[in-house]
């Protein structure tokens, strides 16, 4: 029995911090669907409610529940059917946080040669999508200007 106990103790947990609407039920939703792995980083354990992470070391950090964001200056794209703000500030992250889902989820991606974050939102979809969406859409310049 003690061997068992010691051999789990050689995958340590990564240690992260919960947003601040972690406590919502559709984030536990999401954290049930999330893949076991990304871009063949496997899936870690955290420490905190409503995040994950994948890689070892981590290379992926998920957080759910993080403020939702209205209107924002920031470059949005969509991914199967989910728009994501992008912040390059966190330099050597980058930084996606979800548009138009309540609650919202960040995801951050090491900027490195090795992960394509545009693949790494891709395989999240499925499990993001579930999240409700609140009306708000990315917009483009020329979708302001015709109507």
């Amino acid at each position: 029995m003690l061997a068992g106990l010691t051999l789990a103790g050689c995958s340590p947990i990564v240690a992260t911090q919960p947003a601040a609407d972690a406590n919502n039920p559709q984030c536990a939703n999401v954290m049930v669907h999330l893949p076991d792995t990304l871009q063949d980083l496997a899936q870690r354990e955290t420490d905190a409610q409503a995040t994950s992470a994948w890689g070892d070391p981590e290379r992926v950090l998920l957080t759910c529940g993080v403020e939702v964001p209205s209107a924002s200056e920031l470059p949005c794209v969509e991914v199967d059917g989910v728009y994501w703000l992008r912040n390059d500030d966190a330099d050597p992250l980058f930084v996606f946080t979800t548009f138009g889902r309540d609650p919202a989820v960040d995801v951050a991606v090491e900027n490195t040669d090795e992960i394509a974050p545009g693949l790494v939102l891709g395989d999240l979809s499925d499990a993001i999508g579930l999240l409700p969406t609140n009306g708000l859409e990315c917009t483009s310049v020329e979708d302001s200007l015709s109507g």
